[in-house]
């Protein structure tokens, strides 16, 4: 890494830490800067495991001497800032001395064959992350989120996706209408027709790939949606809790469907 491409900063009028405070903090700034905040060892490792190379590091000035050879070298340029100047710009109860910043790639266009899941104003962001580490982790490689969900891309939600996010096709603030572009089937749950869950996967009933919908904490799937499903399935609860939480819910049935993907 040559000296000109390592900038140290200690002001906090710095208009690069100013943006970056807010990318880390804000929600949705990160769709005005188009660049997203990634801080700790395990996201930035699975960014990087996945070949994504971030625009810019930032260490903290106590971690720098300290950092990894892969770290230093790995962004384009890099940053050292005062130890007190990166606790500002941590969302961590204990900040993690290092993060990195990636360029948000454009808006990508749905990819109609490919398992998807589909979150129908899935608003909690643990909810949200929960629901990307499952989808990835039974390969569903593409999530479309329709309005009205958690963002995507904040600190939260990509903190509760720990590093899934890298390997996901990601669409979000989308028109139920885009929907129409998958040629996947598509299935959601209801907790008063279909099949059990455990009966449709017994009975070979599973397509694959597909798409599920996952709806709303409180209210579920909307009724458009609903109606564009071909299969309804429920999920089985004998010991008789009324309902499951979303993000449960989810890993139950991408896990049935990975299970019938696998014969």
């Amino acid at each position: 890494m040559t000296s000109s491409q390592l900038l140290h900063i200690s002001s906090r009028d710095n208009a690069l830490v100013k943006d970056l405070k807010r990318l880390a903090h804000g929600n949705t700034d990160y769709r005005k800067q188009q660049r997203i905040w990634a801080e700790g060892d395990h996201l930035v490792r699975a960014a990087l495991g996945r070949g994504v190379r971030p625009a810019i590091g930032v260490f903290s000035e106590s971690y720098w001497p300290l950092a990894a050879s892969e770290y230093k070298n790995a962004a384009i340029k890099n940053m050292v800032i005062s130890d007190p100047l990166f606790d500002d710009v941590s969302t961590l109860e204990s900040p993690a001395r290092m993060g990195f910043v990636f360029d948000l790639a454009a808006a990508p266009e749905v990819q109609p064959g490919v398992a998807t899941v589909i979150l129908d104003r899935v608003q909690d962001a643990g909810n949200v992350g929960s629901i990307l580490r499952s989808a990835s982790a039974f390969g569903f490689k593409q999530i479309i989120a329709l309005k009205g969900t958690a963002a995507l891309w904040s600190h939260k939600v990509l903190r509760a996706g720990m590093g899934a996010h890298w390997g996901l096709h990601l669409i979000e603030g989308a028109d139920i209408g885009l929907l129409a572009a998958l040629t996947v089937p598509l299935l959601v749950t209801s907790s008063h027709r279909g099949n059990y869950l455990h009966q449709a996967l017994l009975n070979q009933e599973l397509p694959w790939p597909c798409a599920w919908a996952l709806g709303h904490e409180g209210q579920g799937v909307c009724a458009e949606l609903e109606a564009l499903s071909r299969v309804q399935v429920r999920i089985a609860q004998p010991g008789g809790e009324e309902s499951l939480n979303v993000a449960a819910a989810a890993a139950i049935c991408l896990h049935a469907s990975a299970t019938a993907c696998l014969g």
